[in-house]
């Protein structure tokens, strides 16, 4: 019968396998942060609506907060019944929308920004490689 290897003070039993259990997780953490890394660099090129989905949903959904506090505050003009309700949500609902609208229309010359500064880099990665890998 085989004896499970004991600690270096002895007062432990490991069995080997645990080991192995250990350096396999840690083998597969190394491998999955690597393929994580991998999809931040993203050397394959990416569509515009991957681009600017987020900053696009950012805008129709100010824009559709704004139209509804645009609803709301009409109303306060029209209808008498719960007119201090509408006059303090109206508003609030077209603060919210234009500060939404605001933000996405801001957020897409940044992206722009930034892809062009990609690029300017990657051109500059590669004629460095080619220049000094020689």
């Amino acid at each position: 019968m085989e004896v499970p290897a004991r600690s270096p003070d002895g007062s432990e039993q490991c069995p080997q396998g645990r080991e192995l259990m250990a350096s396999s997780t840690g083998s597969t953490l190394c491998m999955s942060s690597s393929r994580s890394e991998s999809v931040w660099t993203g050397s394959a090129p990416r569509s515009r609506w991957d681009i600017y989905r987020k900053p696009l949903v950012v805008v129709a959904v100010g824009v559709a907060i704004f139209l509804f506090g645009v609803v709301i505050t009409s109303l306060a003009c029209f209808l008498k019944e719960h007119k201090k309700v509408y006059k303090m949500s109206g508003p609030a609902f077209l603060s919210l929308g234009l500060m939404l609208l605001v933000c996405g229309l801001v957020w897409i010359p940044i992206i722009r920004k930034k892809q062009k500064q990609r690029q300017k880099s990657q051109f500059l990665q590669s004629l460095k490689s080619f220049f000094f890998n020689r």
